[in-house]
């Protein structure tokens, strides 16, 4: 059935409407609790970043003294790091990683030829993606676990941005002289391990939990070595 609103002076043209239809536009909002996990509308809150914000996180990642990233993301975490900047890091470590190894292989034997070993795009994806993913993760239930208040997605906000600096140790990477290899990665993983743990330690003040900050520490050298030695051989 439809129905015929009188014409009202200024209200010229707006036709016929169906009977229960709504008047103004309809915004729908994301689903609560479990029902939300499943919606993609729950989650662009976590995307309402502009490309400003996005410089000054990711120039803050590669000055982890320069202040509580926390305190920066407070009213907007954002998971593009968790995904932007991993999948990135993925494809610049397999691309890269190849590039390397041939240069290095070339330097010893001008005779070898060019092939792209594409197991290192396996690698990259399962080590980058289940690091950002995982160990966030495990702080986060672990600190739940001994009472403090935590966020996830402050988690993978903060780990997410932690690897950008590998990508730009990546380009230095393809120098193929060895012992220049090892200071860069050092040097990059130590600044990524800084990051991290000097803004983990907002978490852990006032308790007695400095070993996670220590973990912390050592899980991102651990990526920085486990990096250097897979795919910049």
């Amino acid at each position: 059935m439809q129905t015929f609103p009188p014409n009202n002076g200024g209200e010229r043209g707006r036709g016929y409407q169906t009977l229960g239809s709504p008047t103004e536009g309809f915004e729908q909002q994301p689903a609560n609790g479990w029902k939300g996990v499943f919606n993609i509308l729950s989650y662009t809150q976590y995307f309402n970043v502009d490309t400003d914000v996005v410089l000054n996180r990711l120039i803050s990642s590669l000055n982890p003294i320069a202040g509580d990233f926390f305190s920066k993301i407070d009213a907007n975490p954002d998971l593009y790091g968790l995904i932007w900047i991993s999948t990135t890091l993925v494809f610049v470590l397999a691309s890269f990683g190849n590039c390397a190894t041939y240069l290095m292989e070339k330097r010893s034997d001008s005779t070898t030829s060019w092939s792209f070993d594409v197991n290192y795009v396996n690698v990259a994806a399962g080590s980058v993606y289940g690091y950002a993913i995982v160990v966030p993760l495990a702080f986060f239930f672990l600190l739940q676990y001994l009472g403090a208040n935590a966020s996830l997605v402050r988690f993978w906000c903060l780990w997410g941005y932690s690897l950008f600096v590998f990508i730009l140790a990546s380009f230095l990477l393809l120098i193929p002289v060895e012992i220049l290899r090892w200071i860069i990665i050092i040097l990059a993983g130590a600044a990524s391990a800084c990051f991290v743990a000097l803004n983990l330690r907002s978490y852990t003040e006032g308790s007695n939990l400095p070993l996670m900050v220590v973990a912390a520490f050592f899980l991102q050298m651990a990526l920085a070595i486990f990096i250097k030695v897979w795919f910049f051989p």
